[in-house]
């Protein structure tokens, strides 16, 4: 199903119907700040294993990663020091993902490696998802191909054409980006760019 939402001034129907997807553990596509994501409520372990099959991931040996919708809403899932905190505070919402150590209130699927991939895209409209959902939203990128026109991962119509059989509900936000959020170690006692993407630090 392909439901068409902006950035503001969306119908409250439509986002319920999102809301009440994740919530029965459905699996959605969506717009972030940097690329089209495929996703699912971070606290329904079975909706998390159908994405790590359909990604073709090991959960016990890949990083996970979550959406939260803000600072206060991140210290519930992950653990944060003062420099940590300061350092989210400075980059968030953007293009990052902060890998931080996790808290016992994630599923176990995350406790198995202990981290966890913080996100809080500068997007409307799954911040809104989010904050709605009242849940992190276990997130990844689509799986995609090398050989494929990366024009598969941008086009929500597109997107719906080639994973539309496989999840319940593809967001069309319109044309998608091309380039991957930076991802920044925290679990160390120094900060580490582990990948530099979209998002360029603020270290203050």
């Amino acid at each position: 199903m392909l439901l068409k939402l902006y950035e503001n001034n969306n119908n409250p129907a439509d986002l319920q119907k999102v809301v009440d997807t994740l919530n029965n553990g459905g699996i959605i596509i969506y717009p972030t700040d940097t690329m089209y994501a495929i996703g699912c409520n971070g606290l329904k372990e079975r909706a998390i294993e159908q994405i790590c099959r359909i990604k073709e991931i090991d959960p016990r040996k890949n990083n996970l990663s979550i959406i939260c919708y803000d600072l206060s809403n991140i210290s519930e899932y992950a653990k944060l020091d003062n420099n940590t905190f300061k350092l989210i505070k400075r980059n968030l919402p953007g293009a990052f993902t902060f890998i931080l150590n996790g808290t016992t209130r994630l599923p176990k699927i995350f406790r198995n490696r202990k981290e966890v991939g913080i996100r809080m895209p500068d997007n409307c409209i799954i911040q809104e998802i989010a904050r709605l959902l009242d849940a992190p939203i276990m997130t990844t990128t689509l799986p995609h191909n090398e050989n494929e026109d990366i024009e598969y991962a941008t086009d929500p119509e597109l997107i719906e054409e080639k994973f539309g059989n496989i999840v319940d509900i593809v967001i069309d936000g319109g044309i998608g980006g091309t380039e991957p959020s930076t991802i920044v170690d925290c679990t160390g006692d120094e900060f580490s760019i582990v990948r530099q993407g979209k998002g360029w630090l603020d270290e203050g």
